[in-house]
């Protein structure tokens, strides 16, 4: 079992890899592999609707977003975290995933889902709600923690001192390796879930 984690910040050791950091333990004794994509700091381009994914099962800009897409389809979980930026994420984080959940030729249902902010003061709500909207449209289900995955810090090294914040990614971990591990033993048993035809609606007048 292994969860890939997307850190969409542009400092490598900044405050959001604090916070992913933070859960590390937690998933090794869990027994739980993770890798850490660093992309933050990689030019991404957007997504054009070009719809050549279509034919190619890959996205046409061969770059780390293809990559990930590899790692994302063997994964049993994903983080996504990034700093926030007038109460969004990082627009390299957001150009990245984008591209990676429409080009994907796999099917996401039942990969565990969790999304992580980090601020100075405000936005990680929005930011919070802004990422969990990629996991619900992909049947995938979100681990949860004791409270919005936020933590708080501006400057490097500031997150350190958000005990709460701290403890809500330690908490995440462990209920996130507890969900892996539960769908990984009901898929062995039940499979997974029945998937109907794609009805797609327009509402055009």
């Amino acid at each position: 079992m292994n969860i890939l984690i997307i850190n969409g910040s542009p400092k490598p050791n900044g405050n959001t890899a604090t916070a992913i950091a933070e859960m590390l333990p937690i998933f090794k004794k869990e027994g739980i592999e993770t890798e850490v994509m660093q992309i933050g700091n990689i030019p991404v381009r957007g997504c054009i609707a070009c719809n050549r994914c279509a034919e190619l099962g890959r996205c046409i800009f061969d770059d780390i977003v293809n990559e990930a897409a590899k790692k994302l389809e063997k994964a049993d979980g994903m983080i996504i975290a990034t700093p926030v930026y007038y109460a969004s994420a990082n627009g390299t984080l957001i150009s990245f995933l984008d591209r990676l959940f429409y080009s994907g030729s796999f099917d996401c249902t039942m990969k565990v889902g969790a999304s992580i902010a980090v601020a100075r003061r405000g936005g990680i709500s929005a930011t919070f709600d802004e990422l969990n909207k990629y996991f619900t449209i992909n049947s995938m289900p979100i681990a949860s923690s004791q409270y919005w995955n936020g933590v708080h810090g501006r400057m490097p090294g500031e997150a350190k001192k958000d005990a709460e914040g701290l403890q809500t990614m330690r908490t995440l971990a462990r209920n996130m390796s507890f969900l892996i591990k539960c769908i990984h033993d009901g898929k062995k048993q039940y499979g997974l879930p029945e998937k109907e035809e794609f009805t797609a609606t327009h509402f055009i007048r």
